[in-house]
């Protein structure tokens, strides 16, 4: 999950998706690279269960499927509280440091 989420062509093609499903033609469309490299991106993403393919002849057509960044989610919320009192100390030094002067 974190390497497929990990890339930033991965992260613009998933942005891309939460707006409804789009032809991989139409994704590709916004990147300067070659249509088979955004299919390893899509399949990537597919394999980290993100990303949906539906098949109708030669057209693709791409769906999100973000119930797998709960995981994610989840996890980087457990380490919200510890960020948030080291920068809130982080801060209070700073003041302290400002009032020494």
């Amino acid at each position: 999950m974190f390497a497929a989420i990990s890339d930033p062509t991965r992260r613009a093609i998933l942005d891309r998706l939460r707006h409804g499903p789009a032809r991989v033609t139409d994704v590709a469309e916004p990147f300067d690279m070659s249509l088979a490299a955004i299919s390893k991106h899509v399949r990537k993403l597919e394999g980290a269960g993100l990303v949906r393919r539906a098949r109708r002849g030669r057209e693709h057509t791409l769906t999100l499927n973000a119930r797998p960044l709960r995981h994610v989610v989840r996890w980087t919320l457990r380490y919200e509280q510890f960020w948030t009192d080291r920068l809130e100390r982080l801060e209070a030094f700073f003041a302290q440091k400002g009032r020494t002067k």
